[in-house]
């Protein structure tokens, strides 16, 4: 199936998608690797890296007509940037919030001799320091993008695979299609299923990820103080009192702290 618009529709097309196989530990320690799909979505003028779970979700909004499946990024990998830029618009839940931020991410690639062959494509090997990891990477110069998935381009062809030298994330790509118009992603990428992103630099995006590890449960504490007889389901549990919600706050900080393991690790928050 991959590439099979390639040849009919490519240079009538508005959005070149290309859809990637994530494979990421969110442990750093654990032997098996949690499997997601990414859209690549290349417009004239800018590019987007997203879930595929974000547009199902939209789509059974647009076929019902309502905003009832909503989605949450678990990868972290939610990002859009002005062609040709490394200047990554990247977006981000933060409990009740949506949040979007800007980063500046250069990568000085190494083009390697190395070539390989993919079905029918000849991808040649190049390699990056990147975020705190070293990346292998296999592009393909016969597509006439420097593009990849994530924040991975500046080579001259279009990236097919890419992974780092610990095997924490892998990226290949399965699939292409092709739009001949313009493909949005307002409801979903830009806002979040009704919540539009709010700007906030990556200092505070720091600092609301600590602030909700340090209290995942603020809400909820507070109407504890306000109703001393409330009670509250956490995860299918009750709560009935402070005790029993410091117990939960603490559960949730050990899952905080074990998957604790971006793709950007040197970025890596260090909860304590």
């Amino acid at each position: 199936m991959l590439f099979c618009f390639f040849i009919g529709s490519f240079f009538h097309a508005q959005t070149h998608r290309y859809i990637y196989e994530l494979q990421l530990k969110m442990d750093s320690t654990e032997e098996e690797h949690q499997k997601f799909y990414m859209l690549l979505d290349i417009n004239k003028d800018e590019t987007k890296f997203y879930g595929r779970n974000l547009l199902t979700a939209d789509s059974l909004n647009k076929k019902f007509g309502n905003l009832d499946h909503k989605h949450v990024d678990m990868t972290g990998q939610v990002i859009k940037r002005k062609k040709g830029s490394f200047n990554n618009e990247n977006f981000i839940n933060i409990k009740f919030g949506y949040y979007s931020y800007k980063t500046t991410d250069i990568i000085n690639w190494k083009i390697e001799n190395d070539i390989k062959k993919y079905n029918d494509f000849n991808l040649q090997k190049a390699t990056a320091d990147f975020g705190g990891r070293h990346w292998i990477a296999w592009f393909n110069k016969d597509i006439p993008f420097s593009e990849g998935p994530y924040k991975f381009h500046g080579l001259p062809g279009l990236i097919f695979e890419i992974q780092d030298d610990k095997n924490n994330y892998i990226y290949k790509l399965v699939i292409n299609q092709n739009y001949s118009e313009n493909f949005t992603t307002d409801d979903f990428l830009e806002s979040n299923f009704g919540n539009k992103a709010v700007v906030i630099t990556e200092q505070q995006k720091r600092k609301l990820l600590l602030d909700f590890y340090n209290d995942p449960f603020s809400f909820e504490r507070a109407n504890f103080l306000n109703s001393p007889d409330l009670n509250i389901n956490i995860g299918g549990k009750q709560i009935s009192n402070i005790e029993e919600l410091n117990t939960q706050v603490k559960s949730l900080q050990e899952i905080i702290r074990k998957y604790n393991n971006p793709v950007e690790v040197n970025k890596a928050i260090n909860y304590k």
